[in-house]
């Protein structure tokens, strides 16, 4: 059977020459599918006449924007190679990005001009375009000879090429990941990666061909842009599309636009049941709302159950592009907490950390390994990385934990990595985390193991809290001795005004430790 071309600039063309909604809505205003795929085209000539061929890194350092979605479509038009950096990185950390993906192009906003430029002369950039067509970002009026601007490239006087047609095993984006620990990786994704993804989502999410989609996560996260937005261009439906997320404004848009779709991550659902008026707004057209990220307290699906929302919880990572589980809508209530079961063209099994034995019994815990047309060939220029993460048999190892119950279903325990050993026992920390999520006016929890004369290592809680809510360890160790062994208790707490986060949303639990150390002094401990 011949190859099929899968390229997201041949879907997106397709859909220009039908009568459609609009293809998105970007901060009020309305963009076509024809107006997309005409600009990114003329877009991809410009860059074609600058030098970038098939193969090369274009990267994007920006908010959520149009030119973040002109740039993806120019590339996938030659054939060149997506990389989204985070536009929260240090200079230090950009630099790493482009210098190790080699990047030919580099496309940034104003507000990202200096950093770039800071690190122009290590990195080895041909290229650089500073977005100057975007209303909700204005330009310097003098940014410098080194930079050429959008509007530059986007005329109609080039002649527009054919775009390349784009294979599954075509190289569609390097994504970095988000370093919490160490140098990122750049994962690489292929267009057969993205294209399974869709398939496995519309296979069992209510997703539909006319879909109104909310995209306020980053956009250089894959949950952000390949969960929902990206299949939503190119399939006929409309993405509002925000340059950040604002709860109030989410609000907002998921009443007036009347938004069937959204992927968010826990903290974003969280701070959205918080705005005023949330119990009343008309979210009825809400129908596929995924949740996924971070860990997931069953309490944040209990509340949205009860305002009538089934929040879908599904697991994944940037390197399955991102699903592997799935719980669907119709199982919320039955098993809240669950990631699901895996994905219809994915496969998923548990192995034993230390011995690599697969786990067949329930109840079990083991790490969460993927198979399938969704998970990265491996990570780019790094053997060592790809070599340490995939076994003999072609098996992604995720480093989370998690056991499956009698019914299929996959609970995530924790991240191998942050497992707390306390006189010989395993303490995940999610599972501490849960529990303490629940204690009254608490809003967020997070834990880590500090060292431990007597046990090696027991457990600390730092909490957020609602304005007047000061808990003791003594009221939180009752309350958490309700539902936890006595070893996974904490034995220290620490208030704080917020969690550090990352742009996705994740935890960072190398910072809340180097905040915890400068705050030691302070703990209340037993």
């Amino acid at each position: 059977m011949a190859a099929v071309d899968i390229s997201p600039t041949a879907a997106l063309r397709r859909r220009s020459q039908l009568p459609t909604a609009p293809a998105v809505i970007y901060e009020g205003r309305e963009i076509s599918a024809d107006e997309l795929s005409r600009t990114a085209a003329e877009f991809a000539a410009g860059l074609a006449d600058r030098g970038l061929r098939r193969g090369d890194r274009i990267a994007y350092l920006g908010l959520n924007s149009m030119t973040f979605l002109q740039t993806l479509f120019a590339a996938a038009h030659l054939g060149a190679v997506f990389v989204p950096v985070n536009f929260r990185l240090a200079a230090d950390e950009v630099q790493h990005i482009l210098h190790d993906c080699g990047a030919h192009t580099v496309v940034v906003e104003e507000g990202h001009r200096e950093l770039v430029e800071s690190v122009v002369p290590d990195v080895p950039v041909r290229c650089h375009v500073l977005a100057d067509t975007d209303p909700q970002c204005p330009v310097a009026a003098a940014p410098g000879a080194v930079w050429t601007p959008l509007s530059d490239l986007l005329t109609s006087d080039r002649p527009v090429r054919d775009h390349v047609a784009l294979y599954q095993d075509d190289l569609a984006v390097l994504m970095y990941t988000s370093g919490t620990t160490g140098r990122p990786k750049g994962v690489m994704l292929t267009h057969g990666n993205i294209w399974w993804n869709a398939v496995n989502v519309d296979s069992i999410v209510d997703t539909r061909s006319d879909d109104v989609n909310l995209a306020v996560a980053p956009l250089f996260h894959i949950g952000g842009l390949n969960a929902l937005t990206l299949r939503t261009l190119v399939r006929g439906g409309t993405v509002v599309l925000r340059r950040g997320f604002d709860p109030e404004q989410c609000q907002n848009d998921l009443v007036q636009h009347r938004v069937n779709s959204l992927f968010a991550v826990p903290a974003m659902y969280a701070a959205l049941a918080r705005v005023p008026g949330f119990a009343d707004a008309d979210l009825s057209s809400l129908r596929a709302a995924i949740v996924a990220g971070a860990p997931v307290p069953p309490q944040l699906i209990t509340d949205y159950a009860e305002r009538g929302i089934l929040l879908q919880q599904a697991w994944g990572l940037t390197e399955t592009a991102p699903f592997a589980t799935h719980l669907p809508a119709e199982l919320t209530a039955k098993k809240t907490g669950s990631a699901g079961v895996a994905m219809p063209y994915t496969e998923i099994r548990l192995v034993d950390p230390v011995t690599g034995a697969v786990i067949q019994e329930a109840d079990t815990r083991g790490e969460l390994c993927v198979r399938g047309p969704n998970v990265t060939p491996g990570y780019w220029n790094n053997p060592d990385a790809t070599r340490a993460a995939f076994d003999d048999a072609g098996w992604f190892h995720s480093g989370d934990i998690a056991h499956r119950d009698e019914d299929g279903c996959y609970y995530i325990v924790d991240r191998l990595k942050d497992m707390i050993i306390s006189g010989g026992e395993n303490v995940y920390p999610a599972e501490v985390e849960r529990v303490l999520a629940a204690y009254p006016g608490v809003l967020e929890a997070a834990v880590i193991g500090v060292p431990d004369p007597k046990w090696g290592e027991t457990v600390l809680a730092v909490l957020t809290c609602e304005s007047g809510t000061s808990p003791t360890l003594e009221d939180v160790r009752a309350f958490t001795g309700r539902h936890l062994a006595r070893y996974k208790l904490p034995t220290r707490i620490l208030v704080a005004e917020q969690l550090p986060r990352n742009a996705s949303g994740k935890l960072v639990k190398s910072e809340l430790r180097r905040w915890v150390d400068a705050q030691r002094q302070h703990v209340e401990s037993v």
